[in-house]
Protein backbone atom coordinates (compact mmCIF):
# COMPACT_ATOMS: atom_id res chain seq x y z
CA UNK A 1 0.00 0.00 0.00
CA UNK A 2 1.77 3.23 -0.91
CA UNK A 3 2.32 5.63 1.79
CA UNK A 4 0.60 8.81 1.01
CA UNK A 5 2.45 10.85 3.65
CA UNK A 6 -0.59 11.88 5.23
CA UNK A 7 0.51 12.61 8.26
CA UNK A 8 4.02 13.60 8.03
CA UNK A 9 4.14 16.71 9.81
CA UNK A 10 1.89 17.58 13.01
CA UNK A 11 1.34 21.02 11.88
CA UNK A 12 -1.61 19.73 9.86
CA UNK A 13 -3.11 18.24 12.58
CA UNK A 14 -4.66 19.98 15.45
CA UNK A 15 8.19 -9.61 47.16
CA UNK A 16 10.47 -7.83 49.81
CA UNK A 17 12.99 -7.74 47.28
CA UNK A 18 10.13 -6.08 44.82
CA UNK A 19 9.50 -3.60 47.57
CA UNK A 20 12.90 -2.49 48.02
CA UNK A 21 14.04 -2.36 44.05
CA UNK A 22 10.70 -0.30 43.99
CA UNK A 23 11.95 1.84 46.87
CA UNK A 24 15.29 2.91 44.98
CA UNK A 25 13.35 3.81 41.29
CA UNK A 26 14.11 7.32 40.00
CA UNK A 27 11.53 9.63 41.68
CA UNK A 28 12.21 12.08 38.81
CA UNK A 29 14.81 12.80 35.93
CA UNK A 30 15.71 16.15 36.06
CA UNK A 31 17.83 15.28 32.83
CA UNK A 32 14.19 15.12 30.69
CA UNK A 33 13.22 18.19 28.90
CA UNK A 34 9.79 18.26 29.67
CA UNK A 35 11.13 18.77 33.42
CA UNK A 36 13.25 21.31 32.95
CA UNK A 37 10.69 23.66 30.95
CA UNK A 38 8.14 22.97 34.17
CA UNK A 39 10.80 23.53 36.68
CA UNK A 40 11.28 27.19 35.25
CA UNK A 41 7.92 28.04 34.28
CA UNK A 42 7.21 27.30 38.03
CA UNK A 43 9.60 29.12 39.35
CA UNK A 44 9.05 32.40 37.33
CA UNK A 45 5.27 32.04 38.02
CA UNK A 46 6.05 32.26 42.01
CA UNK A 47 8.79 35.02 41.26
CA UNK A 48 6.25 36.65 38.95
CA UNK A 49 3.51 36.48 41.75
CA UNK A 50 5.98 37.11 44.49
CA UNK A 51 7.15 40.63 43.16
CA UNK A 52 3.72 41.91 43.06
CA UNK A 53 4.74 42.27 47.35
CA UNK A 54 6.45 45.82 47.44
CA UNK A 55 5.49 46.49 44.01
CA UNK A 56 2.61 49.29 43.35
CA UNK A 57 3.18 50.09 39.93
CA UNK A 58 3.67 48.02 37.08
CA UNK A 59 6.90 49.38 36.39
CA UNK A 60 8.09 48.90 39.82
CA UNK A 61 6.52 45.20 39.41
CA UNK A 62 8.64 44.89 36.24
CA UNK A 63 11.85 46.30 38.09
CA UNK A 64 10.89 43.80 40.97
CA UNK A 65 10.54 40.77 38.78
CA UNK A 66 13.79 41.01 36.67
CA UNK A 67 16.08 42.03 39.87
CA UNK A 68 14.23 38.27 41.24
CA UNK A 69 14.66 36.35 38.01
CA UNK A 70 18.48 37.36 37.99
CA UNK A 71 18.69 35.55 41.23
CA UNK A 72 15.66 32.30 40.50
CA UNK A 73 16.53 31.54 36.97
CA UNK A 74 20.38 31.12 37.95
CA UNK A 75 19.66 28.99 40.93
CA UNK A 76 16.91 26.41 39.08
CA UNK A 77 19.44 26.27 36.45
CA UNK A 78 21.83 25.01 39.19
CA UNK A 79 19.36 22.72 40.53
CA UNK A 80 18.56 21.19 37.04
CA UNK A 81 22.11 20.82 36.54
CA UNK A 82 23.04 19.23 39.65
CA UNK A 83 19.68 16.77 40.07
CA UNK A 84 20.49 16.01 36.54
CA UNK A 85 24.49 15.03 36.96
CA UNK A 86 24.06 13.06 40.07
CA UNK A 87 21.08 11.37 38.33
CA UNK A 88 22.59 8.02 38.75
CA UNK A 89 23.71 8.29 42.32
CA UNK A 90 19.50 9.39 43.55
CA UNK A 91 18.41 6.13 41.84
CA UNK A 92 20.09 3.86 44.19
CA UNK A 93 18.58 5.93 47.27
CA UNK A 94 15.21 5.19 48.96
CA UNK A 95 12.33 7.62 47.57
CA UNK A 96 12.75 9.45 50.95
CA UNK A 97 16.40 10.07 50.98
CA UNK A 98 15.87 11.17 47.10
CA UNK A 99 13.10 13.67 48.59
CA UNK A 100 15.45 14.51 51.47
CA UNK A 101 18.37 15.46 48.39
CA UNK A 102 16.41 17.43 46.31
CA UNK A 103 15.12 19.21 49.02
CA UNK A 104 18.76 20.08 50.10
CA UNK A 105 19.76 20.55 46.32
CA UNK A 106 16.86 23.14 46.39
CA UNK A 107 18.47 25.02 49.57
CA UNK A 108 21.59 24.99 47.99
CA UNK A 109 20.55 26.14 44.70
CA UNK A 110 18.46 29.05 46.32
CA UNK A 111 21.99 30.38 48.55
CA UNK A 112 23.43 30.54 45.48
CA UNK A 113 20.88 32.75 43.34
CA UNK A 114 21.04 35.14 46.58
CA UNK A 115 24.52 35.49 45.77
CA UNK A 116 23.93 35.94 42.53
CA UNK A 117 22.34 39.47 43.92
CA UNK A 118 25.22 39.88 46.52
CA UNK A 119 27.73 40.22 43.10
CA UNK A 120 25.14 42.67 41.43
CA UNK A 121 25.72 45.03 44.27
CA UNK A 122 22.18 44.07 46.11
CA UNK A 123 21.57 47.19 48.40
CA UNK A 124 19.21 46.24 50.84
CA UNK A 125 20.14 43.15 53.31
CA UNK A 126 20.86 39.68 51.26
CA UNK A 127 18.55 37.28 52.05
CA UNK A 128 20.76 34.19 52.34
CA UNK A 129 18.26 32.27 54.67
CA UNK A 130 14.42 33.16 53.12
CA UNK A 131 16.42 32.76 49.75
CA UNK A 132 17.58 28.96 50.66
CA UNK A 133 14.01 27.96 52.29
CA UNK A 134 12.39 29.21 49.02
CA UNK A 135 14.32 27.26 47.15
CA UNK A 136 14.23 24.48 49.31
CA UNK A 137 10.46 24.76 49.08
CA UNK A 138 9.80 25.38 45.87
CA UNK A 139 12.26 21.95 45.01
CA UNK A 140 9.59 20.25 47.19
CA UNK A 141 6.60 20.79 45.37
CA UNK A 142 8.02 20.44 42.19
CA UNK A 143 9.48 17.03 43.44
CA UNK A 144 5.79 16.35 44.98
CA UNK A 145 4.45 17.33 41.18
CA UNK A 146 7.12 15.02 39.52
CA UNK A 147 5.85 12.11 41.89
CA UNK A 148 2.23 12.32 41.30
CA UNK A 149 2.88 12.49 37.78
CA UNK A 150 4.82 9.13 37.99
CA UNK A 151 2.46 7.48 40.06
CA UNK A 152 -0.15 8.36 37.12
CA UNK A 153 2.09 5.91 35.01
CA UNK A 154 0.82 2.61 37.15
CA UNK A 155 -3.31 2.92 36.47
CA UNK A 156 -2.79 3.85 32.55
CA UNK A 157 -0.43 0.70 31.96
CA UNK A 158 -3.09 -1.64 34.17
CA UNK A 159 -6.03 0.25 32.21
CA UNK A 160 -4.05 -0.97 29.25
CA UNK A 161 -2.84 -4.38 30.03
CA UNK A 162 -6.89 -5.10 31.12
CA UNK A 163 -7.95 -3.76 27.91
CA UNK A 164 -5.59 -6.18 25.78
CA UNK A 165 -6.60 -8.86 28.09
CA UNK A 166 -10.03 -8.19 27.21
CA UNK A 167 -9.82 -7.71 23.90
CA UNK A 168 -7.68 -11.37 23.73
CA UNK A 169 -10.87 -13.04 25.75
CA UNK A 170 -13.56 -11.95 23.50
CA UNK A 171 -15.22 -14.71 22.05
CA UNK A 172 -15.61 -13.39 18.70
CA UNK A 173 -11.63 -13.18 18.80
CA UNK A 174 -11.09 -16.37 20.97
CA UNK A 175 -13.38 -18.69 19.33
CA UNK A 176 -12.57 -18.09 15.68
CA UNK A 177 -8.84 -18.27 16.49
CA UNK A 178 -9.39 -21.78 18.53
CA UNK A 179 -11.97 -22.69 15.42
CA UNK A 180 -9.17 -22.11 12.89
CA UNK A 181 -6.66 -24.25 14.76
CA UNK A 182 -9.28 -26.85 14.96
CA UNK A 183 -9.32 -26.63 11.53
CA UNK A 184 -5.83 -26.97 10.82
CA UNK A 185 -5.01 -29.74 13.39
CA UNK A 186 -5.36 -32.69 10.95
CA UNK A 187 -3.94 -30.87 7.62
CA UNK A 188 -1.55 -28.54 8.39
CA UNK A 189 -0.10 -29.62 12.44
CA UNK A 190 2.57 -27.26 12.52
CA UNK A 191 0.80 -24.22 11.30
CA UNK A 192 -1.76 -24.75 13.94
CA UNK A 193 1.18 -25.52 16.87
CA UNK A 194 2.48 -21.84 15.21
CA UNK A 195 -1.54 -20.42 15.69
CA UNK A 196 -1.71 -21.42 19.02
CA UNK A 197 1.75 -20.25 20.00
CA UNK A 198 1.16 -16.83 18.79
CA UNK A 199 -2.10 -17.00 21.14
CA UNK A 200 -0.20 -18.09 24.09
CA UNK A 201 2.04 -15.19 23.60
CA UNK A 202 -0.89 -12.39 23.05
CA UNK A 203 -1.81 -13.50 26.88
CA UNK A 204 1.54 -13.69 28.06
CA UNK A 205 2.03 -10.36 27.25
CA UNK A 206 -1.38 -9.52 28.82
CA UNK A 207 -0.83 -10.81 32.04
CA UNK A 208 3.21 -10.05 32.59
CA UNK A 209 4.23 -7.35 34.45
CA UNK A 210 7.03 -5.66 31.87
CA UNK A 211 7.74 -2.51 33.25
CA UNK A 212 8.18 0.89 32.01
CA UNK A 213 8.77 0.52 28.91
CA UNK A 214 9.74 -2.16 26.21
CA UNK A 215 11.64 -1.58 22.92
CA UNK A 216 9.71 -0.79 19.62
CA UNK A 217 11.55 -4.14 18.52
CA UNK A 218 9.37 -6.25 21.17
CA UNK A 219 6.05 -4.34 20.10
CA UNK A 220 6.79 -4.89 16.27
CA UNK A 221 6.88 -8.69 17.41
CA UNK A 222 3.81 -8.92 19.20
CA UNK A 223 2.11 -6.97 16.60
CA UNK A 224 3.62 -9.44 14.17
CA UNK A 225 2.22 -12.55 16.05
CA UNK A 226 -1.20 -10.85 16.25
CA UNK A 227 -1.42 -10.54 13.01
CA UNK A 228 -0.26 -13.76 11.84
CA UNK A 229 -3.39 -15.31 13.59
CA UNK A 230 -5.83 -12.53 12.17
CA UNK A 231 -4.42 -13.85 8.81
CA UNK A 232 -5.59 -17.33 9.25
CA UNK A 233 -9.01 -15.96 9.79
CA UNK A 234 -9.01 -13.47 7.01
CA UNK A 235 -6.94 -14.70 4.39
CA UNK A 236 -6.52 -12.97 1.46
CA UNK A 237 -9.14 -10.47 2.99
CA UNK A 238 -5.95 -8.80 5.02
CA UNK A 239 -2.92 -7.59 3.38
CA UNK A 240 -0.03 -6.61 5.45
CA UNK A 241 3.22 -4.57 4.53
CA UNK A 242 5.88 -4.31 6.50
CA UNK A 243 8.33 -1.34 6.15
CA UNK A 244 10.59 -1.68 9.26
CA UNK A 245 13.98 0.15 9.54
CA UNK A 246 16.51 -1.86 11.59
CA UNK A 247 17.77 1.48 13.63
CA UNK A 248 14.95 2.41 15.14
CA UNK A 249 14.46 -1.13 16.86
CA UNK A 250 15.76 0.15 20.06
CA UNK A 251 13.19 3.18 20.74
CA UNK A 252 11.53 3.08 23.91
CA UNK A 253 7.55 2.74 24.10
CA UNK A 254 5.20 1.78 26.64
CA UNK A 255 3.86 -1.86 26.49
CA UNK A 256 1.27 -2.93 24.54
CA UNK A 257 1.26 0.11 22.58
CA UNK A 258 1.57 -0.54 19.33
CA UNK A 259 -1.14 -4.21 19.85
CA UNK A 260 -3.80 -1.84 20.13
CA UNK A 261 -2.86 0.32 16.77
CA UNK A 262 -3.12 -2.79 14.78
CA UNK A 263 -5.68 -4.20 16.50
CA UNK A 264 -8.05 -0.76 15.42
CA UNK A 265 -6.75 -1.50 11.65
CA UNK A 266 -8.47 -5.21 11.78
CA UNK A 267 -11.26 -4.14 13.82
CA UNK A 268 -12.35 -0.68 11.51
CA UNK A 269 -10.60 -1.43 8.06
CA UNK A 270 -10.98 -5.48 7.19
CA UNK A 271 -14.17 -6.48 9.29
CA UNK A 272 -16.61 -4.45 7.87
CA UNK A 273 -15.54 -5.01 4.47
CA UNK A 274 -15.88 -8.14 1.63
CA UNK A 275 -12.69 -7.44 0.10
CA UNK A 276 -10.64 -6.61 3.00
CA UNK A 277 -7.95 -4.14 3.58
CA UNK A 278 -4.39 -2.96 3.35
CA UNK A 279 -2.60 -2.35 6.40
CA UNK A 280 0.89 -0.85 6.58
CA UNK A 281 3.23 -0.80 9.21
CA UNK A 282 5.88 1.57 9.40
CA UNK A 283 8.98 2.10 11.02
CA UNK A 284 11.63 4.99 10.54
CA UNK A 285 14.58 6.72 12.16
CA UNK A 286 15.17 10.54 11.32
CA UNK A 287 18.26 11.43 13.77
CA UNK A 288 17.46 11.45 17.12
CA UNK A 289 13.57 10.91 16.61
CA UNK A 290 11.95 7.72 15.43
CA UNK A 291 9.03 8.09 13.43
CA UNK A 292 5.91 4.68 13.70
CA UNK A 293 2.77 5.25 11.57
CA UNK A 294 -0.04 2.74 11.58
CA UNK A 295 -2.18 2.99 8.28
CA UNK A 296 -4.88 1.09 7.07
CA UNK A 297 -7.98 1.30 4.42
CA UNK A 298 -11.14 2.09 5.19
CA UNK A 299 -13.97 0.87 3.84
CA UNK A 300 -16.81 3.45 2.15
CA UNK A 301 -18.69 5.36 4.44
CA UNK A 302 -17.19 4.86 7.32
CA UNK A 303 -15.63 7.21 9.56
CA UNK A 304 -13.21 7.73 11.81
CA UNK A 305 -13.58 4.24 13.34
CA UNK A 306 -11.59 4.12 16.48
CA UNK A 307 -10.52 7.07 16.84
CA UNK A 308 -12.32 7.05 20.68
CA UNK A 309 -10.67 5.88 23.90
CA UNK A 310 -8.03 3.18 22.59
CA UNK A 311 -6.09 5.91 21.13
CA UNK A 312 -6.82 8.16 23.48
CA UNK A 313 -4.99 5.30 26.05
CA UNK A 314 -2.19 5.57 23.67
CA UNK A 315 -2.01 9.20 23.39
CA UNK A 316 -1.80 9.46 27.03
CA UNK A 317 0.81 6.77 27.89
CA UNK A 318 3.23 7.61 25.38
CA UNK A 319 3.09 11.47 26.79
CA UNK A 320 3.46 9.94 30.55
CA UNK A 321 7.00 8.05 28.94
CA UNK A 322 7.97 10.65 26.95
CA UNK A 323 6.63 14.11 27.83
CA UNK A 324 7.29 16.98 25.65
CA UNK A 325 9.40 14.49 23.64
CA UNK A 326 7.02 12.69 21.79
CA UNK A 327 4.46 13.26 19.28
CA UNK A 328 1.05 11.65 18.74
CA UNK A 329 -1.69 12.67 15.80
CA UNK A 330 -4.22 10.60 13.77
CA UNK A 331 -6.25 11.57 10.19
CA UNK A 332 -8.93 10.31 8.30
CA UNK A 333 -8.33 11.37 4.43
CA UNK A 334 -9.63 9.87 1.09
CA UNK A 335 -10.30 6.70 2.33
CA UNK A 336 -7.09 5.83 4.58
CA UNK A 337 -6.95 6.07 8.17
CA UNK A 338 -3.14 6.95 9.97
CA UNK A 339 -1.65 7.06 13.23
CA UNK A 340 1.75 8.68 13.67
CA UNK A 341 3.77 8.54 16.95
CA UNK A 342 7.04 10.31 16.99
CA UNK A 343 9.58 9.32 19.98
CA UNK A 344 12.86 9.93 20.95
CA UNK A 345 15.54 7.63 20.22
Amino acid sequence: MKDLQILSTFQELGPESDRSASARALVFDACQLGVALRAVLFVEIVVGVGAMFGADTFSGWVAHFSVFTGAALPGTLVWLIAACGLKNLLAQMRSGLQHAAAVALGAAAGAGGCAMLYVAGWQEPVPWLASACAGALLAALLVLALLWRQRSKAPAQTRARLNELQSRIRPHFLFNTLNSAIALVRAEPAKAEALLEDLSDLFRHALIEQGEFVTLADEIALAQRYLAIEHVRFGDRIQVEWSLDAAAAAARLPPLLLQPLVENAVKHGVEPSASGAQIRISTQRRGSRVVIKVTNTVPGGQGESGAGLALDNVGGRLRLLHDVQCRFGYVMRDGIFQVRIEVPL
